[in-house]
């Protein structure tokens, strides 16, 4: 069979992730372009700046939800089998309130089904927590085992598996998506493009979904380690635009601390007052960050800010033909990228070879 020359454009977790499973056929040659690399740390790229965790915030029957399900599988598999990743198993504890749930001001970060949702089909030892063992002032809540994936490790691991598998990776910047099928490291012309841009494919040329909008996200990362349990909770007391979580990762990666669902917010820089509510809450939820004493007793690494790729209607992943260049979209994933994408992933790798399909008949 011809070999297929395909670039990815975009080198977050959903290019990283695509590249790796496009790269399991030993006909496709890639090329990964983008703009930012695992190590970049820029507003524009969101995937170094992620909690990142599991905890599917999809509405069960739609494809958000076979994707995070089918993205269960392999992180679960990873956090088993590949501690090199940076992914570990971590117990998760997600606490509601009625008044966030009913009022319709719950956290953008949690499912709207949170009693009953229906990952507690695959993911291991969910339960609910009983009335006497809930945090003061919350109503319901449960627990089960999650992964917490390590950024900072998982990013460089992933791009090491495409290289391993024979991805090239090259800096790019482009005007136009169809532009992306003259980047190829062969120097000809690629067979198709796969656009995971993110964010940016707001502006990028053929694209430019006015659907796209950032939703800003804040955190600090701190050395101290809690009690072992990654928190979540419905709401908070501080707006609707404000969320609580805490997480901590693996091999020495610290425990992070957030945050907030700011959207339209471009807004690059940390936000001081912010950062305090965030750590004030923090504690509040996870008393065994400071034993129990004051902010001041947290040991601060950084504060970071981060930009969501909020797609609104939902993640595109579909194929389109632009400028005589086949085009498959995987963007637009908001607050669930990583959760997301292998299942997200594994849908462009079908509609890659739908594409090929109808090449082949021309």
């Amino acid at each position: 069979m011809a070999e297929t020359r395909i670039v990815v454009v975009g080198a977050g977790v959903s290019g990283l992730t695509t590249a790796l499973l496009l790269s399991r056929n030993a006909n496709y040659k890639i090329t990964v372009a983008a703009k930012h690399m695992p190590g970049d740390y820029d507003i524009e790229y969101a995937s170094p700046w992620a909690g990142a965790n599991y905890l599917p915030i999809s509405v069960e029957g739609t494809d958000l939800a076979e994707w995070e399900s089918n993205t269960w599988t392999e992180l679960e598999r990873l956090a088993r089998l590949h501690p090199e990743a940076g992914i570990h198993f971590q117990d998760a504890a997600l606490f509601n309130r009625t008044k966030h749930l009913e009022g319709g001001n719950a956290s953008a970060l949690v499912a709207p089904e949170v009693s009953d949702p229906w990952y507690q089909k695959i993911v291991p030892n969910f339960k609910k927590v009983p009335k006497n063992h809930l945090p003061p002032g919350y109503d319901s809540g449960n627990t089960f085992t999650s992964v917490c994936i390590n950024t900072a490790i998982y990013l460089p691991w992933l791009t090491s598996r495409c290289l391993e598998a024979g991805v090239i990776f090259k800096r790019a910047i482009f005007n136009h998506i169809s532009e992306a099928s003259n980047a190829h490291h062969s120097g000809k012309k690629a067979d198709l493009v796969v656009n995971c841009t993110g964010l940016l494919a707001g502006k990028l040329g053929g694209v430019e979904d006015k659907n796209m909008i950032p939703a800003r996200g804040q955190t600090v990362l701190v050395m101290n380690k809690g009690d072992g349990l990654m928190y979540s909770t419905s709401g908070t007391d501080d707006g609707d635009e404000e969320v609580c979580y805490t997480m901590g990762r693996a091999a020495g990666g610290g425990t992070l601390l957030g945050g907030c669902y700011q959207k339209g917010n471009w807004d690059s820089q940390p936000d001081p007052n912010l950062a305090v509510r965030i750590m004030k809450r923090a504690i509040g939820i996870c008393p065994s960050l400071t034993n129990g004493k004051g902010i001041e007793h947290l040991n601060i690494i950084r504060h970071g800010v981060g930009l969501r790729p909020v797609r609104i209607g939902g993640t595109r992943v579909e194929k389109e033909k632009i400028n005589d260049v086949w085009v498959v979209h995987n963007y637009g994933h908001g607050g669930y990228g990583y959760q997301s994408s292998y299942g997200c992933s594994q849908a462009v790798v079908k509609l890659v070879e739908e594409v090929l399909k109808v090449r082949a008949k021309l």
